[in-house]
């Protein structure tokens, strides 16, 4: 062996031994999503399976999701913008056929993830948006219905009165029940007599605390085919017509039938600036684990803040990505969050094929003070 030949022997060696040692199990039926995903998962499973395609799969996984008027994170139930009325957003991204669609700002329309699939199936284009996205819906047969239910209005009204108690005035009431007369739980109980003291809990800290609700959900099979959606409400409160990260492909959801998909949920907003989901494939692609990649992908936010940790500690962000190897990981910004007195972890959700879907914890990138 010539001395040249030798030296570029060795010199890949290092290369070659952290492959080896990142290298994941090989193409086999997997899902992963955000925590609010279990659901999803499981029923994504079953259709991998059943032989189905991973696209068809995530998308029927996140349809039960958008289906359940008691998760206020997306579809029917989601928590309303600043007037009261949901809109929802949604991508996908199927990885065989490298094809993408999306819906932006979609009112009345609760199962959004697939008309985006629609969008990538039957037109040329890749979002639709507002009133020319429910158009093409109702061309499509899809049915219309108010999407507003009991328990998001009433967090809504709770974020209403919020606003009166922080400015004093509000041009709804006459201000002579005061906060100092009649607190917030008692205001909100008087509108709705029938709500229980935890539902009134709940729409208070929501109403304080608008959450950004999304869900990701990421499926590979046996094949090495591999599929991706977003969908979401978007963060309660937003003004109107407001669009975050999840219908924006390459950030909200990025798919590389070479590499593998990575998603995200939280600020979105932080996550277009860096264009999260297709930064961390193209780590991925370079050789970082999943798990490295979205970290490295949480580091660039903190970067645009100057790694300032009092601004960073108003949101929350979350990747999570999953490679074409059967290799996956998550990240959070933050290790968890304190809310009514609880402490929760930061978590994503997973589905092997081989029981009930599974929480594992984030890694993350900062710590809270807890207490």
């Amino acid at each position: 062996m010539r001395r040249r030949d030798w030296l570029m022997a060795n010199a890949a060696l290092p290369l070659a031994a952290r492959a080896a040692q990142n290298a994941g199990p090989g193409p086999t039926n997997l899902v992963v999503s955000s925590a609010n995903g279990l659901k999803a998962c499981a029923k994504a499973m079953e259709v991998l399976k059943a032989g189905g395609d991973t696209l068809d799969a995530v998308v029927a996984g996140v349809t039960l999701v958008e289906d359940d008027p008691n998760d206020t994170s997306v579809g029917y139930g989601g928590l309303p913008n600043e007037e009261g009325v949901v809109e929802l957003d949604a991508s996908v991204m199927h990885g065989p056929t490298r094809r993408a669609g999306s819906v932006a700002a979609v009112r009345n329309i609760k199962n959004v993830a697939k008309l985006a699939k629609l969008v990538m199936e039957q037109t040329d284009h890749i979002m639709l948006v507002g009133e020319g996205a429910l158009r093409f819906a109702r061309a499509w047969g899809f049915e219309e219905t108010n999407l507003l239910t009991e328990r998001a209005r009433m967090a809504w009204i709770a974020w209403k009165q919020s606003l009166r108690d922080r400015e004093g005035n509000n041009n709804w009431t006459d201000g002579l029940d005061s906060p100092a007369a009649l607190q917030a739980a008692e205001r909100l109980k008087k509108l709705f007599p029938s709500a229980s003291d935890e539902l009134i809990a709940w729409a208070l800290d929501v109403a304080a605390h608008p959450p950004t609700g999304t869900i990701n959900c990421l499926a590979l099979n046996a094949r090495g085919e591999i599929s991706g959606v977003t969908t979401t409400s978007g963060l309660a409160w937003k003004i109107p017509g407001r669009v975050g990260d999840s219908p924006i492909i390459g950030a909200g959801l990025y798919v590389d039938q070479d590499v593998g998909a990575a998603g995200s949920t939280g600020r979105g907003e932080e996550n277009i600036r860096i264009a999260g989901a297709h930064t961390i494939v193209e780590l991925m692609r370079q050789g970082m684990t999943p798990r490295e990649a979205c970290l490295e992908a949480l580091r660039r936010i903190a970067r645009n803040f100057r790694n300032n940790t009092e601004l960073l500690n108003r949101f929350d962000i979350n990747f999570y990505a999953l490679r074409r190897d059967g290799l996956y990981g998550a990240a959070s910004l933050w290790d968890g969050r304190m809310r009514r007195g609880y402490w929760a972890d930061s978590q994503f959700a997973v589905n092997d094929g081989s029981g009930e879907s599974r929480l594992e914890k984030c890694a993350h990138l900062l710590e809270r003070k807890r207490g």
